[in-house]
C-alpha cells in the first residue's frame, strides 16, 4: 500500500517542518510506503527554501515549485500529477487539516469507499467568516449546479482512480472539491476536528472567492446564462404589462403630461440590464477563449525528484 499526500504551499515557512514532521508521524502508522508531496506556488516568503530542507533529510518528502503564483487549485493538480500512491490524501499546508485524523480517513475508505470526504462540524473561524462562508456556499451551489457542503474543502483521501479521472479533466478552471464530487464514484464523509490556524490568516479574500465562484460556476453550469434569460423575459413582460397600463390611463385621462422621470430610469434600467447580460456572455464567451488556448495548467521552476 502506497500513500501520497499532496499540499500546496503558500507563505507557510513556518508551518512546513510542523506539517512535515506530524505528518511523517501519522502516515507511519499505516505504512512506511509513503510521499509527501509539497507544491509550493510561488509565494513572498522562504517556503521553498523550508521545502527544500525536508526535501534533504528524507527522500519520501517531495518538493515542487511553481514557476509563479498559479492558485492553490493549479497547485494541488501539480501535486496530483505527480503522485504515485494508491491512495491520495489532499489537504491545506496551514494545519487546520489535522495530519492525526488521516488513520480515520484512510480507516473509512477500507470499508469500500473511494473518496472519503473529512467534514468540519466545528469549523475554527471567527463567527463572521463562518457565516459569509455558508452564504458563500448557497448562492455557489445555485449558480453552479452543484450541490456544495460548506463544511467539506479539500482534505480527504481519494483512491487512484478518483485522482487518474480527476487528472484527465485538464479545463484551465480548476476547483478540487466540485471536480471530486464531479467524477462519481461511491463516497462519504466522516467528521473530522477542524484545528485552528497554525500561524497567519488565511489568503483567501472575497474578491478570490467570488472570482473562484464566478469561474466555477460557468465551468459547471449554464444556469447564469439561463437566469439571464428568465430576468430579461421578466422585464420585457412587466414592460409590456405596464405599456398596457399607460394606454389605458392616457385613454381614460388619469396621464395627461408624459413623464420625464420614468424615461430616464427605463433607459438607466434597461442599459444597465442590457450591459449586465452582456457581461455573463461575455464571461462564457472568454472563458471559452481561455480554453481554447491550450496552456499549461501549471509550469514548474524547480522539483526535487
Amino acid at each position: 500500500m502506497y500513500i501520497s499526500v499532496v499540499s500546496p504551499v503558500y507563505r507557510a515557512e513556518n508551518i512546513v517542518p510542523e506539517l512535515v514532521s506530524r505528518l511523517k508521524v501519522e502516515l507511519s502508522k499505516i505504512t512506511q510506503d509513503f510521499e509527501i508531496i509539497l507544491v509550493e506556488d510561488c509565494g513572498p516568503d522562504n517556503s521553498w527554501d523550508k521545502v527544500l530542507i525536508e526535501t534533504a533529510n528524507d527522500q519520501r518528502v517531495k518538493g515542487i515549485k511553481l514557476s509563479r503564483n498559479f492558485g492553490q487549485h493549479h497547485a494541488i493538480t501539480a501535486g496530483l500529477d505527480a503522485s504515485k500512491g494508491d491512495w491520495i490524501i489532499v489537504m491545506d499546508c496551514d494545519l487546520q487539516d489535522r495530519p492525526e485524523e488521516i488513520q480515520n480517513l484512510y480507516n473509512e475508505a477500507q470499508k469500500g469507499f473511494d473518496i472519503v470526504f473529512a467534514r468540519r462540524v466545528e469549523r475554527q473561524d471567527k463567527f463572521i467568516k463562518t457565516f459569509t462562508s455558508k452564504l458563500f456556499y448557497k448562492v455557489f451551489s445555485y449558480l453552479s449546479g452543484i450541490e456544495q457542503d460548506g463544511t467539506i474543502a479539500n482534505f480527504g483521501i481519494y483512491s487512484r482512480k478518483v485522482i487518474n479521472s480527476i487528472n484527465s479533466m485538464r479545463e484551465s478552471m480548476r476547483a478540487f472539491s466540485p471536480m471530486a464530487r464531479w467524477v462519481g464514484f461511491k463516497k462519504t464523509a466522516i467528521d473530522v476536528t477542524h484545528a485552528e490556524r497554525f500561524e497567519g490568516n488565511t489568503s483567501y479574500n472575497w474578491n478570490k472567492l467570488i472570482n473562484l465562484a464566478l469561474d466555477i460556476a460557468i465551468a459547471y453550469s449554464d444556469k447564469p446564462l439561463k437566469l439571464a434569460i428568465k430576468l430579461g423575459f421578466s422585464i420585457a413582460l412587466f414592460s409590456l404589462l405596464y405599456a398596457i397600463y399607460n394606454v389605458f390611463a392616457y385613454l381614460t385621462g388619469i396621464i395627461t403630461v408624459s413623464g420625464y422621470a420614468s424615461i430616464i430610469i427605463s433607459i438607466w434600467f434597461l442599459s444597465g440590464l442590457i450591459i449586465f447580460i452582456l457581461g455573463i456572455v461575455g464571461l462564457y464567451i472568454g472563458k471559452t477563449f481561455e480554453g481554447m488556448k491550450q496552456r499549461p495548467l501549471y509550469l514548474i521552476d524547480e522539483k526535487t525528484f
